[in-house]
């Protein structure tokens, strides 16, 4: 029986060749931007060249699904990060557009066979929000990352 395991340890994790999109939402920017950064520092950290990052910044979480889709067609990505923050108000928007980006993304994955990687956070509060994405180790973009890179590495030993 051959074993494929997708858990590595952090020095068996750096994937230099991988290519890697981050999608972001720039709805709750100051959140959104920050996921963004640390998402970015821990690829290299994990050893992915710089020119091997794409990025693309877009409106609000419900235009990642989209984009995400035109960047594994024109890019050739190995994974697809979408990053963005929906913060709940007093209507059931929130609900929607959490439900319908999450869908989006798993859609787009399955359609392409590319993970991609949501954390787009839904969040009941300023503070939720704030606390997932600060300057510390519970920052979302860390772990949507190193998901990536996990991903990546898992499906290349499947193919």
């Amino acid at each position: 029986m051959k074993k494929i395991s997708m858990y590595k340890s952090e020095s068996n994790l750096k994937i230099p060749h991988a290519k890697i999109a981050i999608i972001t939402s720039q709805f709750n920017g100051d959140i959104s931007n920050n996921l963004k950064k640390a998402c970015v520092k821990t690829l290299i950290k994990y050893g992915v060249l710089e020119e091997n990052i794409t990025e693309v910044d877009v409106p609000g979480a419900l235009e990642i699904p989209l984009a995400a889709k035109y960047v594994i067609q024109k890019h050739k990505v190995h994974a697809v990060i979408a990053l963005g923050c929906i913060i709940k108000g007093d209507t059931y928007h929130f609900e929607l557009v959490a439900d319908n980006s999450a869908r989006g993304c798993q859609d787009i994955s399955l359609q392409y066979s590319i993970p991609v990687i949501n954390e787009i956070l839904p969040c009941y509060s300023l503070k939720d929000a704030k606390d997932r994405s600060g300057n510390n180790k519970y920052n979302r973009g860390i772990s949507a990352a190193i998901t990536a890179l996990e991903m990546t590495d898992l499906i290349s030993n499947l193919t």
